[in-house]
């Protein structure tokens, strides 16, 4: 008798982030959502926070933050048998899963109320490739802000090292090396001047915290070694060169800098890589009308960018788009892997 596939709109949030991730390329995080969604009854604290979750599931990444704290346990290293299922990638998932949930319950339901912390350096492949297609337009050092900053470490983009299609650029001395599956024509190769960074998060990371740092590399996926390596020197270049970031709410944060005085012959440049999905409704209007106002006092002395890795309203597909002003164009530079692993290039003007 043929099993029957459950439905995705009649699956619970862990199973169907888990169809998601394995069409990513890690099976084994797919395996340990299904596990988990199967052996939820072991853990009700956690059941009962997933199935009270107020908001929107997907765009607040909720199994997601599932994932990270059944990592962070595995990398602890007290429950032996989880430790040998997430260095092997093989064995009794329900069994071991179960286990550790029903163990760790309250640990994992707090470890959840928090926003995630990925802070993925691979995504700025994408913004680099953005800042140079903005440079080839300006051609001015760059003012960088970012919104969402987690522990700073996508402002330190100019310290690593990128091949972009083919094209090499930024630090070629850096242990940070991001080469992004290429598809399409590769971006001109500049050097962009990065004259300042700055960033903003609600709950900033301090990367002098080994507990903070844990928390990151929880949130890299277990089967992507690649992807922990770098994470774990890009912690190391933001501690001899550390990150500006300031703790604040990004709807009074951003009009204070937007709203603030730019030095003639700079481009102000504020970017955002999945970010805003965590932000509500008049949050996210508050942010807009910043831009649209900041832009209409934009000037060619005194430009203004926006470079957006987000997904879009549907949640389809992540789109890496520049706006710049004073003329307020909007294109849509590539479409991207959600961690920046592949990035679709559609911009041909350079």
């Amino acid at each position: 008798m043929t099993e029957r596939v459950r439905p995705r709109d009649k699956m619970g949030p862990l199973a169907r982030q888990a169809v998601a991730v394995r069409a990513m390329g890690s099976p084994f995080v797919a395996a340990v959502l299904e596990a988990g969604e199967r052996q939820l009854l072991r853990a009700p604290k956690t059941a009962a926070l997933i199935a009270a979750w107020p908001s929107d599931r997907a765009a607040d990444a909720l199994a997601m933050r599932f994932n990270a704290a059944l990592h962070a346990l595995a990398r602890a290293g007290d429950d032996a048998a989880l430790s040998l299922l997430y260095s092997t990638y093989d064995g009794d998932f329900d069994r071991v899963i179960g286990d550790a949930m029903a163990a760790a319950d309250g640990e994992i339901a707090i470890w959840m109320r928090f926003p995630p912390q990925t802070n993925e350096v691979g995504r700025t492949a994408a913004i680099m490739a953005a800042l140079m297609v903005l440079d080839k337009s300006v051609g001015l050092p760059v003012d960088l802000y970012e919104l969402g900053t987690s522990a700073g470490l996508n402002l330190n983009l100019d310290r690593y090292a990128f091949d972009l299609g083919g094209k090499r650029v930024g630090n070629p001395a850096s242990p940070v090396k991001i080469a992004p599956a290429w598809h399409g024509p590769s971006p001109e190769p500049r050097a962009v001047t990065i004259r300042s960074a700055r960033g903003v998060d609600l709950r900033p990371l301090d990367v002098t915290d080994l507990e903070a740092c844990e928390r990151l590399m929880a949130y890299v996926w277990a089967d992507e070694n690649g992807r922990s390596r770098r994470l774990a020197e890009a912690l190391r270049i933001a501690r001899a060169h550390p990150p500006q970031v300031d703790q604040g709410d990004i709807t009074h944060w951003l009009p204070a800098i937007l709203a603030a005085p730019q030095d003639e012959g700079t481009c102000r440049v504020v970017t955002h890589s999945m970010a805003l999905q965590y932000l509500d409704g008049p949050s996210r209007a508050i942010v807009e009308e910043a831009f649209v106002s900041a832009g209409a006092r934009a000037t060619a002395d005194r430009p203004l960018a926006r470079i957006s890795f987000e997904w879009t309203p549907a949640r389809d597909a992540v789109h890496l788009s520049l706006t710049s002003w004073p003329s307020g164009t909007k294109r849509h530079l590539a479409t991207c892997h959600a961690y920046g692993a592949w990035i679709d290039w559609h911009h041909r003007t350079f």
